[in-house]
């Protein structure tokens, strides 16, 4: 029988983790399995208190939403330890790419019996953050700038609150000259983002990458070049089902390694926490990371 660590974050979206974690608590218990919960005072405390529960030979459950998963996540990357996550915060991207259920019933048989998945990881550096990891994806632009609005928003919380930020972010940004480049190729370009994805999800259920997978060894690098903002608030409606793709101001390539420059100090993102300027560079680690997924057939 599995034993588990949970790892909550009580002071970001902490009653909804709370109330994510409690009904399956009580059927990871009921089914024999031993459960403790570490409650951290900040992301990096997170990532400690992860780290100890790994080296202890425990499954670390990140309860919370895609920076408490992509911060424990990275934490654990290249350790061989075993990540379970317990979806509840605004997003759950990459829960979702990873098709796992939230409903406590399903979620905790995913827990108990669900196999040990390897995962790819992303490497990222800048002059800011010498050395993180990260899970979902890294983003710079306009994408970014809306992720900082809706982060420090005071009045709006969950998606409305990423609305909002989008909404202002677009209506402020101005035209900025990219340089990406994609394991060693070089590709310029005017618009609004650049980003290297890991996971097809990213901004609380837009599909900026359909073709990205989590196991392949390989990022997504999604460029969105300048167009008339008629016409990019009407791709930005396309994330939904990822159809922006077939858009001419929509390049996408893949890679191992992605360094995302441009002319002006533009903010990046990386799972929604990560918050610096650019240049920025993601490297994949494949199958760095092992995470308790449904048992395929």
């Amino acid at each position: 029988m599995r034993q588990f660590t949970a790892v909550v974050n009580p002071t970001a979206g902490g009653a909804t983790s709370a109330a994510a974690l409690l009904g399956v608590a009580r059927l990871l218990r009921e089914a024999g399995a031993e459960l403790e919960t570490e409650y951290s005072s900040s992301l990096a405390h997170a990532r400690e208190l992860a780290r100890h529960a790994g080296e202890r030979g425990r499954v670390v459950l990140a309860v919370g939403g895609d920076g408490m998963a992509g911060g424990i996540g990275g934490a654990l990357s290249g350790t061989g330890a075993l990540l379970g996550l317990v979806p509840a915060g605004r997003g759950n991207d990459f829960a979702r790419a990873l098709e796992l259920p939230t409903e406590p019933a399903a979620l905790a048989e995913v827990l108990l019996r669900g196999e040990a998945r390897p995962v790819d990881t992303i490497e990222v550096t800048s002059a800011v953050h010498d050395r993180t990891v990260v899970l979902g994806s890294v983003y710079a632009g306009v994408d970014a700038l809306a992720n900082h609005h809706a982060n420090h928003a005071r009045l709006l919380r969950g998606t409305a609150s990423y609305y909002a930020g989008a909404l202002r972010a677009i209506t402020t940004w101005r035209p900025t000259r990219y340089r990406v480049t994609v394991d060693g190729e070089e590709h310029a370009f005017t618009g609004y983002t650049a980003v290297a994805a890991n996971s097809g999800y990213y901004g609380s259920n837009r599909l900026i990458a359909p073709s990205a997978r989590v196991d392949d060894g390989l990022l997504e690098v999604v460029m969105i070049h300048h167009a008339p903002r008629r016409l990019f608030f009407a791709l930005m409606n396309e994330l939904g089902s990822g159809a922006h793709v077939r858009r001419p101001q929509v390049r996408v390539l893949r890679g191992r390694e992605v360094r995302i420059e441009a002319d002006r100090a533009i903010p990046y993102g990386a799972d929604g926490e990560v918050e610096a300027v650019v240049p920025v560079t993601a490297r994949v680690l494949p199958g760095a990371l092992r995470v308790l997924c449904r048992t395929r057939d």
